[in-house]
């Protein structure tokens, strides 16, 4: 039997599909399972960290998706499924990590997809180069991020400061990938208003 070929819309809906995996058995015990039973602050401030950088990607794959839904070209449409790919697998990581530091996902994670993809609908409606402008900046503040909880990370936690180097470096390459394709710099009261967005989302994702 030859290989599937996929549409766009199939690879959209696929990639929807994709953005909130389904929740996988916690450990028994404190609602965050072992860390927190533990009592270690070392390791329950890597992993409240490494759920934060979860759902950013939770977050991620919402923007790319509504993007793509209201994108009019095609070239755009298919840079922004292409990166949703990618932040797909950072997602992967971080709920694998979480797993070993005996975490989960945040409870919220619902609503930062909801949230995302109508953020990143609207972003679209106001056409590609402008799109396109929000993902570089998107990028360039989550780039941003990253080197916070870089500095953030306990000193030993070399395995998750490895996967956050790592989507640090693909993120980046994302927003210059955009600004290449023609997107535009968006206004400073835009710029300030996703920062203020993102501090919401950090935060809540931090405690829940």
């Amino acid at each position: 039997m030859g290989e599937r070929r996929y549409s766009m819309l199939d690879r959209l809906l696929i990639g929807v599909a994709q953005g909130l995996p389904a929740p996988r058995a916690q450990a028994t015990g404190s609602p965050r399972g072992p860390v927190a039973a533990q009592g270690d602050p070392l390791r329950r401030e890597a992993a409240n960290l490494m759920r934060v950088n979860h759902a950013g990607e939770v977050a991620a794959q919402g923007l790319y998706h509504g993007q793509a839904l209201t994108a009019r070209s095609a070239q755009t449409r298919q840079h922004l499924l292409e990166a949703a790919g990618e932040e797909q697998q950072h997602l992967q990581w971080c709920e694998q990590r979480l797993q070993e530091l005996g975490d989960r996902p945040s409870r919220l994670r619902p609503l930062w997809y909801a949230g995302s993809v109508a953020m990143g609908a609207v972003a679209g409606l106001f056409g590609d180069r402008w799109s396109l402008g929000f993902v570089a900046e998107t990028e360039r503040q989550v780039a941003e991020h990253l080197d916070e909880h870089l500095q953030r990370l306990p000193a030993q936690d070399a395995r998750s400061r490895e996967i956050l180097q790592a989507m640090r470096r693909d993120e980046q390459r994302h927003g210059t990938e955009a600004e290449n394709l023609g997107g535009a710099p968006l206004p400073v009261p835009v710029r300030g208003l996703m920062r203020q967005i993102a501090r919401v989302m950090k935060a809540g994702a931090y405690r829940f």
